[in-house]
């Protein structure tokens, strides 16, 4: 293996990191329960999880008037004194009474208003008190409702000028996490620089340590006490940490990228003989994306090295298509293909298309083949006698055995990771893998979830699918709508009707389909709507759709089940209950279930009758266009990648600290630097570049990418 200067950067991890990657608990003065649930909000248990949990704003408390020069709407910290307390009024009434404290400080007085008698017990007249918080007038009275701060005057200090406000869960309370944040800078380690010193000086970035502190503790940092500093000093502090997130995330990847290149694979050269009998019987020529996408995913097979492609095409443009033709060349070559899918229907219909066009026999495997029909696929597959091979995740279960796996096609619209690609190559010697999605994603995204992968993308659709038209509707019009479908019902048509959750919620207003659905069979019949949701069982769901697709039923009023993988060329019409609800690239997923066939085909949007000018823009946005790929952009821009991992700040799978912002902004510097760190020979890197590879190494443990990167080493 030809060494990079990268290659020095992936040690155990360094002993200087161990007061950062300890628990929470380890911390002075964090009791167990506490720990749990900053590990809970934070969404890990380490040290520098806590520290990767910024604050979501900050509370200026520097403004301090006297009582007589104070503006209202705002936070104010005062030094009063009480002059009473005045206990609730006695009598009936909805809602609790309020205690108020009646406060002076000469200029003029205010009250102090609490519903919690805590805090109010241990005041009593001529108690010299601080407060802070918002100062409101009621009438011709200054009035602070549950102050933020109550302190006696002598411990005024304890009041923050610059409060962080982090996001908190049941049971944590603001002073926890203060006191955590302080207990974890005592133990912070001074750290060595991993960003390039030009960039650094270039844009003004601060240290990685001071960079935390300047959003966790900005009062302790000098300067950020004067004027506007604050603001600039914070948005500089969150920009250097999301460029280390992306650094970190795009290391991980250009070592992916690089030892993908130098795994070992095999030459699978196919002579072009199934594919033409397979191209025959599909009797149309391939798109011109398609034919370059063949190309590009040939060569890979014929290189001497294992392929790892993602293949990306927007609805109908012919990924199946692709896939049967890459999954024939091995065959041509002598070995085994395979493709799984990740739910039943879906490779079901993929099983379909391929015996229609495939000229070798096709074998299938899933959780409901069962009993012999079971034993004779299993048996087929370890022999070789079954050359192409089509089912769900029962395909790669320890029972499946191949003859001569050559390549495994991954039907999957979901994140597929480096592990899961590691147990396809455990199918055979040294296996070719390529990943289809059926969601556009987004250009920010494919350098940040798939930049461990060769991309191609199918961006042109064959010739004959018609457009769907797509128009926005008010729910408020639903009388003329259930009209509209009475028109198209008699006219042969069958109809998706798409709702966002299952049952009737307390916290949502939407439509549930169990609720849809009851009402449109009250309209048009039972015998004419059918109901397909993921909290039924499987089999239930599936005889929904079958029946739909066998035109039993005309209606079929689901959720999101039937985004992906449902191919009904009969259907022409699709209606999505509350569309601002759903993201835009989700929206042309739903629209791609229509225009299949020959006839006309429509997609209506309904929406609140007082949407919003952003949100009929958006929905505006799929009546203008088709393409997948410009919407998926505008779906990034608008609402970012969508946390996958269930880590509420960047809104970014895999991204700790980088908004799409950031990403925007900040991904192609991160990108750049990576390669250089990673493809660099040693004797080529100018003494600045090795001299952050050891700090390299520290920040794909804080970013847990050291993990990945090893797990790719180790195939």
């Amino acid at each position: 293996m030809n060494r990079r200067v990268s290659d020095t950067a992936l040690p155990p991890a360094n002993s200087l990191l161990a007061p950062l990657l300890a628990g929470v608990e380890t911390l002075k003065g964090v009791k167990p329960a506490t720990a749990r649930l900053l590990a809970r909000v934070a969404g890990g248990g380490r040290v520098i999880d806590l520290l990767f949990h910024l604050p979501e704003s900050v509370v200026d408390r520097r403004y301090r008037p006297t009582l007589g020069q104070a503006e209202t709407g705002r936070v104010c910290t005062l030094h009063v004194t009480v002059s009473r307390v005045v206990p609730p009024a006695p009598g009936g009434g909805r809602g609790k009474r309020p205690w108020r404290v009646v406060v002076t400080d000469g200029t003029a007085d205010a009250d102090l208003v609490f519903f919690s008698p805590h805090l109010v017990r241990r005041l009593e007249a001529g108690q010299d008190i601080c407060v802070s918080g918002t100062l409101e007038r009621f009438g011709d009275r200054l009035n602070m409702a549950h102050p933020d701060y109550l302190v006696p005057a002598a411990r005024m200090a304890e009041i923050p000028l610059l409060d962080p406000v982090w996001p908190l869960t049941a049971g944590l309370f603001p002073g926890q996490v203060r006191a955590a944040i302080r207990a974890a800078f005592d133990v912070f380690p001074p750290l060595p620089e991993w960003q390039d010193a030009s960039v650094l000086k270039q844009r003004q970035w601060p240290g990685f340590g001071d960079a935390l502190r300047t959003l966790h503790r900005p009062y302790d940092m000098p300067g950020l006490l004067e004027g506007d500093a604050l603001v600039a000093a914070s948005e500089r502090a969150r920009a250097r940490l999301a460029c280390d997130d992306l650094l970190a995330q795009q290391v991980s990847m250009a070592q992916a990228r690089r030892l993908n290149r130098l795994r070992p694979g095999r030459a699978v050269v196919g002579d072009g003989s199934l594919r033409r009998i397979a191209l025959s019987r599909f009797g149309h020529e391939p798109t011109t994306a398609q034919v370059r996408t063949l190309a590009e995913i040939d060569a890979d097979l014929a290189a001497p090295r294992q392929m790892t492609r993602l293949l990306q095409g927007d609805v109908g443009a012919g990924k199946t298509l692709v896939a049967l033709l890459a999954m024939l060349a091995a065959v041509e070559a002598g070995h085994q293909a395979a493709l799984m899918a990740p739910t039943e229907i879906l490779a079901r219909q993929h099983l379909a298309t391929f015996r229609k066009l495939s000229p070798v026999p096709v074998a299938f495997l899933s959780g409901s083949v069962k009993g012999k029909a079971r034993r004779e696929a299993l048996a087929m597959i370890a022999d070789g006698t079954a050359r192409l091979v089509i089912g769900t995740h029962a395909l790669f279960q320890g029972s499946v055995v191949f003859h001569d796996l050559a390549l495994a096609v991954i039907d999957e619209q979901h994140r597929f990771g480096v592990e899961q690609r590691a147990l396809l190559g455990e199918k055979g010697t040294r296996t070719d893998v390529l990943v289809m999605t059926a969601t556009p994603i987004p250009r920010s995204l494919l350098l940040t979830q798939w930049g461990d992968m060769l991309v191609s993308r199918l961006d042109v659709k064959p010739a004959g699918r018609k457009p769907v038209r797509t128009s926005l509707h008010a729910l408020s019009a639903m009388g003329d709508l259930l009209a509209g479908m009475e028109r198209a019902l008699a006219r042969g048509a069958r109809i998706f009707w798409v709702c966002p959750l299952v049952s009737e919620s307390e916290t949502s207003d939407i439509a549930a389909a169990e609720a849809r659905h009851a009402a449109l069979c009250a309209h048009f019949g039972e015998s004419a709507v059918g109901l397909a949701h993921g909290q039924q069982d499987i089999a239930v769901r599936e005889q929904s759709i079958a029946d739909f697709a066998a035109g039993k039923t005309r209606i079929l009023v689901a959720t999101t089940v039937i985004e992906v993988g449902v191919d009904i060329p009969d259907a022409t019409v699709m209606v999505i209950e509350h569309a601002e609800r759903f993201g835009l690239a989700q929206l042309h997923q739903l629209r791609g279930r229509v225009g299949r066939g020959q006839a006309e085909s429509y997609c209506l949007l309904l929406h609140d009758a007082g949407l919003g000018q952003t949100a009929r823009r958006r929905l505006a946005l799929l009546r203008e266009t088709e393409d997948g790929f410009l919407i998926a952009d505008e779906d990034f821009r608008l609402r970012g990648g969508g946390d996958l991992t269930g880590r509420r700040q960047s809104g970014l799978p895999g991204l700790r600290l980088a908004s799409p912002l950031h990403v925007d902004m900040l991904l192609r510097l991160a990108a750049q630097d990576a390669r250089r760190i990673v493809d660099t020979p040693p004797a080529e890197a100018p003494a600045a570049l090795r001299a952050r590879v050891p700090a390299i190494s520290l920040l794909l443990e804080l970013f847990a990418r050291a993990r990945a990167v090893r797990a790719i080493r180790a195939g």
